[in-house]
């Protein structure tokens, strides 16, 4: 098949696809608007381009959560993928196709390709026991209890028929391809682990599952479904149409395959570093030309997860800042392939400082003066000073800079080489003083030094505003119109960054009426985020009865000692590289009964001491603490500690292993399948060598013995408590 990939006149660039176990966040959003802004620049360079996003909807975690939901997997992942295509499209994202693996056309792809791998001799039938995690899809080396190594959950143990692919067989080959491609993998930390990973030694990998039905059929053995990451990872190819036989999809194919960028999380490097081209490879299909990994959005130094609870969801800067606020934030703040903390009082003040009294004001100072001095007609500039020969020269050299480092994906460089012209323009308007005439300056030299100053910050501000469109679109939409340039959209279609140039704006050009930018956030801004917030967070996830199930990792912090309270406590910002952070120091004897039970409310005693007031909490407090049903699934003695039991507890959307200190009043087998009620928003905890992720809800008798909380009424796993 021919392809045309090495024309420079094509670009094909993709989100991952997002899992549908939660709705969309702002580590979503991020992504998503970083691939929005390459595709905008592109296009406006004359290139034609095709953006891809969508959902990734298989996989037994999907089943559960939907069962968990009342649902259907299929019911469920409609709902979900709806949230995500929903909210691209009110942040007007432009996106060329949203794939959804429950498509059709997806099914019929992924089937051809694991039919190709079968019959080029890459695929075999075999079966597998160990350990898998349900939570990331991933099968784990070790025996039973071995924690996740990308999230730290306990796996299970999983025995049944697959299918394997012989990665094994591709160890030397990926890495004489990175040799050979030292940019196709970014960061250089995502580099290295990868090198590192594959260096390790690959095992053949299993390919197919049996135990559970929601997935791609295997073609010709049903009874199979295919592996959610191979079935996930080819989208990138069903979506231009690979596996089909209409010649339209073939040629769209042909055209961009392959992708020039895969833009991901670096938490699934290794599936789209190493697993992807070991199957394209396998399959004989060309290798995509890069794969760059963003950092983790951070809430508070904390990742954001749905399961911590710490998550900020686009809508709410959108409805209080607009969306050109929240992309200028999120490029401008956090250099891309780095974590990045984000705050809405950090955001609120890059607001105010770079959009409303920067370019904001800028842009509105000049169009004002150009209607009230020249009727809203740009004047001739006149004679050159050297003060509009320097601003010259800025302009130029800008144009330069931002291309460089924003095609680098350095957007954050790139917006601070931009901003430094928007501060010298306006530092030139200031020096020059337009609206004021001296007194020992004629009418005619001060209207000629009016015109001569305002068509050349005028011009700054085209230059500015071209630059700017990829990351503020909306706004430099207006500002276009304002300078009377008609609809950049339109000038983006007929490539307009390719010929940007000082001199764009002729004189006798009419401008429109000015019109706010970017008015002044007022002190309440943040205030009103956070309650936007607070009111989501108590509603969406128990109104929708699981329905967002926990999207990402318990974060690994060391938790803090029992008198430090919550709201102190700082959350771990974890590193660029999946490194283990440094466990609680293990207790240096055996805790009594109730510490690793840590029974905090139901334990603690519920008359205060004689002359003792009691200690309030507000609701705000008490809706901290996520206490939820689970069932405990696995219960056994610990070695040499004879009052902890190891736990094993199902939450409907996930598995926990809990240490509890109960092994003196309760027997481990009687334990099976008995509801409890679990603090499952409690820091995770070291002890024995073993993490502990949550704690059980006890009361305490008067001889000190736990009596676990319970109900008579069935109820289902991971309902919360309130």
């Amino acid at each position: 098949m021919t392809n045309s990939a090495n024309s420079p006149e094509r670009y094909y660039l993709t989100t991952p696809i997002y899992y549908v176990n939660a709705r969309p966040h702002l580590g979503h959003a991020y992504s998503t608007i970083v691939c929005d802004a390459i595709a905008r620049r592109k296009r406006a360079l004359g290139i034609d381009t095709w953006f891809l996003t969508g959902t990734d909807e298989h996989g037994q975690k999907i089943e559960r959560s939907a069962k968990l939901a009342g649902r259907t997997p299929h019911e469920f992942a409609t709902a979900i993928a709806a949230e995500f295509r929903g909210l691209w499209d009110r942040l007007d994202l432009t996106y060329d196709d949203f794939i959804r693996t429950t498509e059709d056309r997806h099914k019929r792809g992924v089937q051809h390709l694991f039919a190709t791998l079968r019959d080029r001799g890459y695929i075999y039938k075999g079966s597998y026991s160990g350990q898998y995690c349900v939570f990331d899809e991933l099968y784990v080396d070790g025996p039973p209890g071995t924690p996740c190594p990308d999230c730290g959950r306990v796996t299970e143990t999983v025995s049944e028929e697959n299918y394997f692919f012989k990665l094994s067989a591709f160890e030397r080959k990926l890495l004489e391809f990175y040799e050979a491609n030292p940019d196709f993998m970014g960061p250089e930390s995502t580099r290295r682990e990868v090198i590192s990973f594959v260096r390790g030694g690959l095992k053949d990998l299993s390919v197919s599952r049996t135990s559970f039905s929601w997935g791609i059929p295997v073609p010709g053995d049903e009874k199979h479904v295919v592996y959610v990451w191979l079935d996930a990872l080819a989208n990138y190819i069903t979506a231009l149409g690979y596996g089909s036989d209409d010649p339209a999809d073939q040629a769209r194919f042909a055209k961009f395959w392959p992708a020039d960028m895969h833009l991901i999380g670096k938490e699934i490097s290794r599936f789209h570093c190493v697993y992807w081209p070991a199957f394209l490879m396998a399959a004989g299909i060309p290798l995509p030309r890069s794969v760059k990994a963003n950092g983790w959005l951070l809430f508070d130094q904390g990742k954001m997860s749905k399961s911590r609870g710490n998550i900020v969801r686009a809508e709410t800067v959108h409805e209080v800042l607009g969306a050109d606020a929240l992309r200028y934030f999120l490029l401008r703040e956090i250099p891309f392939g780095q974590d990045g903390n984000f705050s809405f009082d950090a955001l609120v003040q890059r607001y105010n400082g770079d959009l409303a009294n920067g370019y904001g004001n800028l842009v509105s100072r000049v169009v004002n003066m150009v209607h009230k001095y020249f009727g809203g007609v740009v004047p001739e500039c006149g004679t050159q000073t050297p003060a509009e020969a320097t601003l010259h020269a800025s302009a130029e050299t800008a144009i330069s800079a931002f291309s460089k480092e924003f095609d680098a994906l350095n957007f954050s460089d790139a917006l601070k080489s931009l901003w430094s012209l928007v501060a010298e323009t306006d530092g030139y308007l200031t020096a020059n003083a337009p609206w004021k005439k001296p007194a020992d300056r004629s009418d005619a030299d001060h209207t000629a030094l009016q015109a001569r100053v305002l068509a050349t910050a005028a011009e700054a501000i085209r230059i500015i505003t071209a630059l700017a469109y990829p990351i503020l679109p909306e706004s430099a939409a207006k500002v276009w119109r304002q300078l009377g340039q008609g609809e950049i959209a339109d000038a983006a279609k007929q490539g307009f960054l390719t010929h940007l140039a000082w001199g764009g704006l002729t004189p006798g050009t009419k401008f429109l009426e000015p019109a706010p930018l970017f008015p002044r956030a007022e002190k309440d801004a943040v205030e009103r985020m956070v309650k936007i917030e607070e009111e989501n967070s108590k509603s969406v996830i128990e109104a929708a009865g699981g329905v967002a199930a926990p999207e990402q990792p318990t974060p690994k912090a060391q938790p803090a000692t029992p008198q430090v309270p919550e709201s102190k406590k700082k959350a771990e910002k974890r590193p660029m590289e999946e490194t283990k952070p440094t466990p609680a120091p293990e207790p240096a004897a055996e805790p009594a009964a109730a510490a690793p039970v840590q029974a905090a409310p139901a334990a603690q005693e519920s008359v205060p001491p004689q002359g003792a007031s009691p200690q309030h909490i507000t609701i705000d407090d008490f809706a901290k603490v996520e206490l939820r049903v689970a069932q405990v699934l696995v219960a056994e003695r610990i070695p040499k500690a004879d009052k902890l039991l190891r736990l094993e507890v199902d939450l409907g959307y996930e598995k926990r292993q809990i240490l509890a200190g109960i092994a003196q009043y309760y027997e481990p087998e009687k334990l099976i399948g008995r509801k409890i009620v679990i603090v499952a928003n409690l820091a995770p905890r070291k002890m024995r060598g073993l993490e502990s992720n949550g704690m059980l809800l006890a009361a305490s008798l008067p001889d000190g013995a736990p009596v676990l909380a319970g109900f008579l009424e069935e109820v289902p796993l991971g309902a919360r408590l309130k």
